[in-house]
């Protein structure tokens, strides 16, 4: 190893480890104006590289982050985040039972129908008026399809903490908008990739994306069966943390195997997700978590390879009308459609409304299907921009929208001076 690999090295670990820094400052920030942790990091984490352009100028952020180091911390994104998303995906097939299962499918369709039809209509509006810097130059289908899934999505992990917190994860309320985000998030996932395929702009590329989209689906139902069998419950039990690395390694090569095949790479990460046996055994369960935590650990990654390689060039052409629209129909349909869906599922108003708002949560898993569509070269920058932004104040609202609902109920409750209680 020479000394230029030596100085290699230490610039990736001094940068990786300024990377984790700013994510616990943005953890902080968020704290103090009470959003979900995960809000700060990736407001610090997208906004780091345009901040630095802003205050520096170009030549500066391109010392910071040379060529040869980029490349490594896109490596190091895209790994990290296919180990997160085992563990999502993973908890993503987890409950979708009981008694709030009829209210869940309600929420779900009332939640997502409104969202892609508002996504369709914004995407032949684009085609049809939009400039090419914005509607980019993708196959119609894809672009359509892309646009619709944008709008329909709800991140769960975001979701699950702000249920979490606000001690809502163990109510029916909570479980109806948890149960519908996953129905969501899964149908999500499913027509990302079909969204992919069409990007190919050909049959062939279209049906072959479509082979290995039904062969990922087999590899996943057959892991699964093998891994839920006592073979495979007792490897866990006997080796935690080896079947632990296994998997991270076995997520990492699926996730790039999966991009070379003409998919997104968030495909093969999420196929081994639904692949690990949901069970009540305590091993399986430590040994995704183990896989998660490391993966949780470098998502701030890429929040900051995300803003660096997209923001800094596109926030000068993106035209604010476009940002408007995005962000109102993302908002009313999502809240509007899930009080709708919630109301379908024979819910109380107030609750349908609280449902209705916590479905409007995107957040990360928004962030996963925009950079996939952008890396696929269905989004144009500004457009991946706008999206941004509507994930983020989408996400942002939904903490102080909860506050003054909260505060409605309790006014209503009240018991009125002088009265009898």
């Amino acid at each position: 190893m020479g000394v230029t690999d030596v100085s290699f090295i230490v610039r990736l670990a001094a940068t990786l480890l300024a990377i984790l820094a700013l994510a616990v400052l943005g953890r902080g920030a968020a704290r103090l104006l009470r959003q979900p942790e995960v809000v700060g990091e990736i407001m610090a984490g997208l906004f780091a590289g345009p901040l630095v352009v802003a205050v520096l100028g170009g030549g500066a952020l391109d010392s910071l982050l040379p060529a040869r180091t980029l490349d490594a911390l896109k490596l190091v994104s895209e790994g990290g985040l296919a180990l997160f998303l085992v563990g999502t995906t993973h908890k993503l097939r987890l409950g979708v039972r009981g008694p709030v299962r009829r209210a869940a499918g309600w929420v779900a369709a009332g939640a997502s129908v409104p969202s892609l039809v508002a996504g369709t209509l914004l995407a032949a509006w684009l085609v049809r008026w939009g400039g090419a810097d914005v509607r980019g130059h993708a196959p119609a289908p894809a672009f359509v399809l892309m646009v619709a899934v944008s709008l329909s999505i709800t991140a769960v992990p975001v979701l699950a903490r702000i249920l979490e917190e606000r001690g809502m994860l163990d109510t029916d309320t909570g479980r109806a908008a948890l149960f519908g985000a996953i129905i969501i998030d899964i149908a999500g996932w499913v027509l990302l990739s079909v969204a992919v395929g069409f990007a190919s702009g050909s049959p062939a590329g279209f049906l072959r994306s479509m082979e290995v989209l039904a062969a990922g689906v087999l590899f996943a139902l057959g892991a699964r069966r093998v891994l839920a069998s006592r073979w495979g419950t007792g490897l866990v039990v006997r080796a935690r943390r080896h079947v632990a690395a296994a998997v991270g390694a076995l997520a990492i090569t699926l996730a790039f195997a999966s991009e070379r095949l003409g998919l997104t790479a968030v495909f093969g990460a999420v196929l081994l997700g639904l692949a690990v046996p949901v069970t009540d055994s305590a091993p399986w369960e430590s040994a995704v978590s183990l896989v998660t935590r490391a993966g949780r650990a470098l998502v701030p990654v890429f929040f900051v390879v995300t803003g660096v390689t997209v923001l800094t060039a596109g926030l000068g052409g993106t035209p604010w009308g476009v940002v408007v629209a995005v962000v109102l129909l993302g908002a009313v349909s999502k809240i509007g459609g899930g009080y709708l869906g919630a109301r379908l599922g024979r819910q109380g108003r107030g609750r349908s409304l609280t449902i209705g708002v916590l479905m409007n949560t995107r957040g990360l898993t928004e962030l996963v299907v925009l950079k996939a569509g952008y890396s696929a070269g269905i989004l144009s920058a500004p457009l991946f921009l706008a999206m941004v932004v509507m994930a983020l104040a989408t996400t942002a609202m939904t903490g102080p929208c909860l506050g003054l609902l909260k505060a409605r109920q309790a006014r209503a409750t009240r018991v009125p001076a002088g009265a009898v209680p």
